[in-house]
Parts: structure tokens; C-alpha cells; sequence
């Protein structure tokens, strides 16, 4: 059994099947008797991904920072919410819990999200999985500029590497078996 981090959007702007997609993520984590940690909140899909996990029987680990505390309305459901000063130990106390990390499709935090912790199984900081659940090519321009960068030798084939592409959620959680 992992421990997996997941990364996700709280706007409550997008479209629903981003919902679903989180949701079937929380699912396949308690179905694979895996727990979850996540940013804490209830909304969007990071309190899709966490209620469905519950409901699932899945342990769940919510970590927010006392500033989105109530903007994201904390996820007073969770096994344990942890509160905490900032955005930089909420992140140290998530990648502390973590055995992996799963990251779902999401905007500026997610992505400052995935690229910290990538850089940091680059560098050696720890060797922990990290997967991308991306089932409709929403960061398919992303991977396009990161092929530009490979080619312009910015970063290696080896750096690309590290991270784990899948389309569906069984086959991502399925990463962490």
C-alpha cells in the first residue's frame, strides 16, 4: 500500500469531466487500498479525488495552509487536515507523507506543483514515481515545448524520462502498486 500525493485543480471553473476524472483517481486509490494526500480542500477536484477515496474506505491526508484554510474550504473530513503556516511546508509536509505523486490536469499551482517535484527527483532528492494522468492531451503543449527543450539541450532524454505519461486513471494508480 502507497501513500500518493495528488496534485490537482480547486477552480470550480472547469469543466466537469475534470471532476470525474479526479473523482474515478480516488476511487481507483481506494480500490487499490492505497491513501491519499492532497491540498486539503473540498473544492474542485481536490475534494473530488479525496471524497472519492473515502467513500472507498481509502485513509485520507489533507494538508492546507492556514491562508486558504477557508477560500478552499478545508477538508474537515479527511482522517487528518493539517494546517499549516504556508504554501512551503504545506508542500514539505505533502512530499514528506508521500510515496509518489500523481498529477491530474490543473493550472498554475499544479503545474509549479509537478515541475517542483520533478526537478527534485532530477536532482537526486528522492526517486519517488512521479505520473501524469493527462487522458485528453490537455498538456500536450507543454510536452511539445519540453521536446524543443531536449532538443536545444536545456535538459536530457533522461530528465524527460522520469516522469510517467498515462491516459487513465487505473493504469496511473496502477504506477503505484
Amino acid at each position: 500500500m502507497a501513500t500518493i500525493c495528488v496534485f490537482c485543480s480547486s477552480s470550480d471553473l472547469i469543466p466537469e469531466s475534470y471532476l470525474e476524472l479526479a473523482a474515478s483517481v480516488g476511487t481507483e486509490i481506494a480500490r487499490h487500498g492505497h491513501s491519499l494526500v492532497s491540498g486539503g480542500g473540498t473544492v474542485s477536484c481536490m475534494g473530488a479525488v479525496a471524497r472519492a477515496a473515502r467513500a472507498g474506505g481509502a485513509h485520507t491526508v489533507g494538508v492546507i495552509p492556514e491562508a486558504l484554510r477557508l477560500r478552499e474550504v478545508a477538508d474537515f473530513d479527511a482522517d487528518e487536515l493539517i494546517v499549516t503556516p504556508d504554501m512551503r511546508t504545506r508542500k514539505a509536509e505533502m512530499d514528506r507523507r508521500a510515496d509518489g505523486f500523481l498529477i491530474l490536469p490543473g493550472g498554475l499551482g499544479t503545474l509549479e506543483e509537478l515541475l517542483e517535484i520533478w526537478t527534485a527527483r532530477h536532482l537526486g532528492m528522492h526517486t519517488k514515481p512521479v505520473v501524469v494522468l493527462d487522458p485528453d492531451g490537455l498538456f500536450s503543449a507543454l510536452r511539445t515545448q519540453l521536446d524543443v527543450l531536449r532538443d536545444l539541450h536545456f535538459l536530457t532524454q533522461a530528465a524527460l524520462d522520469e516522469v510517467i505519461w498515462l491516459s487513465t486513471a487505473a493504469e496511473a494508480v496502477g504506477v503505484f502498486d
